[in-house]
């Protein structure tokens, strides 16, 4: 049986729902990959209401969800790059119980599809370097390391990632 899937805009009373979700994934995928202090950080800076509500106002910056059964299981943020032609992917996460059956496929079908429609012609994104089970997912759906990228985020940590890309013909 066909489970019941849906991805649309994420609606502003939605926000604290995104955000209880957000903690339960990363606090669920992230250690052993990231510190749980990084873990905390991140969530703070990056999934703070108020932050996400001045994103949903924003004209070059989207936020999904995706419903299983009515419920928010996954989202993505997306946004247009500063180079002509590229959008990237800010955020793709789905729930544990939801992962390796096809929903973050989906996701990433929807964003290439919203890209397409912009009239971009390559996706990008960043993955942590340790981060193994995505970047495989992400070598499923099409993507290629194309760099490697150390910064500062503030508060003494670091991303050290991969910068995957794909066209959104392929």
């Amino acid at each position: 049986m066909t489970e019941p899937v849906s991805i649309r805009a994420l609606e502003e009373a939605e926000v604290p729902a995104l955000c209880a979700l957000a903690r339960d994934i990363w606090r669920a995928h992230y250690p052993g990959i990231i510190s749980v202090a990084q873990i905390d950080y991140m969530l703070a800076e990056r999934y703070d209401e108020a932050v996400i509500r001045t994103e949903l106002t924003r004209h070059d910056l989207w936020w999904d969800v995706l419903l299983l059964h009515g419920k928010m299981t996954g989202y993505t943020s997306y946004f247009l790059t500063d180079t002509p032609g590229v959008m990237k992917i800010d955020k793709l996460y789905l729930h544990p119980d939801a992962q390796r059956k096809g929903y973050g496929g989906q996701l990433i079908a929807h964003v290439t599809a919203f890209a397409m429609a912009c009239g971009c012609k390559r996706l990008t994104l960043a993955v942590n370097r340790h981060n193994t089970s995505a970047i495989a997912a992400y070598h499923k759906h099409g993507f290629q390391i194309a760099e490697t990228s150390v910064r500062q985020i503030g508060g003494g940590f670091l991303m050290d990632d991969y910068i995957m890309t794909k066209g959104v013909n392929e």
